[in-house]
């Protein structure tokens, strides 16, 4: 029993050694200090050079550290200085993003101004033009559309313009324009040139419209005045003189009966 208290001592008095063997006092250099704190972050002051001149400049030690190195006091070397190089490196840095932000908005305002003109210039979005779809494709709704030109007519105008030819002409008219049109919204061009495209051939189209309406009304007119002539021409009951009437009388009767 008493070798093992004995033995517990002893082991317990070296570990006691080896903790006091494996302190480590820390040394404080004030040249070194100062020296950390000029570089880092404080200012660069002359009389914090350690050592100093001493009384009259005697201080040996002050001559054989800073005898060699007279300008280094003198020259701020913070590199958090004014001038220092990481200011410097900030300074680059942030006016490298300034053109970095500059570029990115430059390439943005072209990026824009390409989806733009683009937008303008191709064919395959051009029906989506604003003033296609507010004007222009009302206007030529009846021509994209193809109706019936001699709708709301009567059939003996209708086969009047058919055997005369008029129809088949108004239809190439129409088929021609059309395909122009076509063209028109399909083919890549600015903006301007389709938009004038469009305008040419709006007045084109109402020039034929204007022209086949005329065609229309002296069609009606030429059935009507044939039809009377063919009446007074044969008449359905011939006139006979009566007794005991007056010239304007027979007159009147003559005219009631070329009306019917």
């Amino acid at each position: 029993m008493k070798s093992r208290i004995f033995l517990l001592l002893c082991l317990a008095i070296c570990s006691l050694q080896q903790v006091k063997a494996q302190t480590v006092k820390y040394q404080t250099d004030q040249h070194i200090v100062n020296q950390q704190e000029r570089m880092v972050h404080k200012q660069w002051d002359r009389k914090k050079f350690t050592p100093t001149k001493g009384f009259l400049g005697l201080n040996y030690q002050y001559w054989l550290t800073w005898g060699l190195h007279p300008n280094y006091p003198k020259t701020d070397l913070r590199p958090l200085s004014v001038s220092g190089p990481q200011t410097q490196r900030l300074l680059l840095v942030a006016a490298m993003k300034n053109t970095e932000e500059a570029y990115k908005k430059h390439v943005d305002t072209l990026r824009n101004t390409a989806l733009g003109e683009m937008a303008g210039y191709a064919g395959a979005v051009s029906l989506t033009d604003p003033l296609w779809q507010l004007y222009y494709r009302k206007e030529f709704q009846p021509l994209i559309e193809q109706i019936d030109p001699l709708q709301g007519s009567t059939p003996e105008v209708q086969n009047y313009l058919t055997r005369i030819g008029v129809l088949e002409w108004y239809r190439e008219e129409t088929q021609a324009l059309a395909q122009r049109l076509n063209s028109a919204t399909t083919t890549n061009m600015d903006r301007g040139s389709r938009i004038m495209s469009y305008h040419s051939m709006l007045e084109e189209y109402r020039k034929l419209l204007a022209t086949w309406e005329a065609k229309k009304q002296r069609a009606v007119l030429y059935l009507k005045v044939s039809k009377v002539n063919a009446q007074v021409k044969e008449p359905s009951e011939p006139i006979v003189a009566q007794p005991g009437r007056t010239d304007r009388q027979i007159v009147d009767d003559i005219l009631r009966k070329s009306k019917l």
